[in-house]
């Protein structure tokens, strides 16, 4: 059976991800931050087999434990999931925008997966030998990202410039990894209900209603996870460095 690890992968949009791949046959190893909850593992236990290490993908040392765990657990990795992220503590306006928060943010979203990428990498290319298959990749990246990759949020501007970064690192990667047999992607959502989006519903839901995106109603996490297990089958063996947006037609210029 393959094995994925999905950070973040006890809540929200992870949370999906990690659902979604149950179901597709995957075992499912997760890092998440909070001592393992039994009230997440239990119904994903009954989806299949999984393994939940404790940790912040800010931590380089968790990095090492999390592939250790991942690999006592299942012996191999076939698919990195790159999700855990966070949203600023407070939306600060630019102008009075601290680095304090800006360092926990970028840390987080865009130093964290950017080394674990590096590391997981390595254990790809370990396990492949020496022989690059042609057929189908020997292992997949995908980077969750968000569209504030490229929409503006003044309130939230680390934000924007770690998701924008999450983009660039998708491309640096998928580059290097190509001749290596890895393919990267990128999966981009728009609004999506969870609970780091609780506290604006009322704020979305007008501009739900004043035409934000074509398709007019919040994402959910089951629509990201679509995205990703469509990328994670290998069923696009000659493609690298895509970007899914994930969205409700977000990303379309209109007048």
């Amino acid at each position: 059976m393959p094995v994925a690890m999905v950070t973040g992968g006890s809540r929200g949009i992870g949370r999906g991800i990690a659902e979604r791949l149950l179901r597709d046959g995957y075992q499912v190893s997760i890092l998440a931050t909070k001592p393992a909850p039994e009230e997440v593992l239990a119904p994903l236990r009954e989806l299949g087999d999984i393994s939940y290490t404790a940790g912040s993908i800010a931590e380089p040392a968790d990095h090492r434990r999390y592939l250790d765990d991942t690999l006592a657990a299942f012996g191999r990795v076939d698919v990195l999931v790159n999700n855990a992220g966070v949203a600023p503590s407070v939306r600060n306006d630019v102008l009075v925008a601290t680095t304090d928060e800006f360092d926990r943010v970028l840390s987080i979203n865009l130093r964290g997966p950017y080394f674990l990428t590096q590391l997981v990498a390595n254990q790809l290319i370990a396990q492949r030998g020496g022989t690059i298959p042609t057929d189908k990749p020997c292992g997949t990246v995908v980077n969750v990202s968000s569209i504030s990759a490229t929409v503006v949020s003044t309130n939230r501007g680390e934000y924007c410039v770690s998701k924008a970064g999450v983009a660039m690192a998708t491309q640096i990667w998928a580059a290097r990894l190509a001749p290596e047999g890895i393919v990267v992607y990128e999966v981009r959502p728009g609004v999506i209900a969870t609970d780091m989006t609780a506290g604006v519903k009322d704020t979305y839901d007008a501009l739900f209603a004043d035409g934000l995106a074509p398709m007019p109603r919040w994402g959910t996490p089951a629509d990201v996870a679509g995205a990703v297990a469509v990328l994670a089958s290998g069923q696009m063996p000659y493609s690298t460095g895509d970007v899914i947006v994930v969205g409700g037609g977000m990303q379309i210029p209109r007048l």
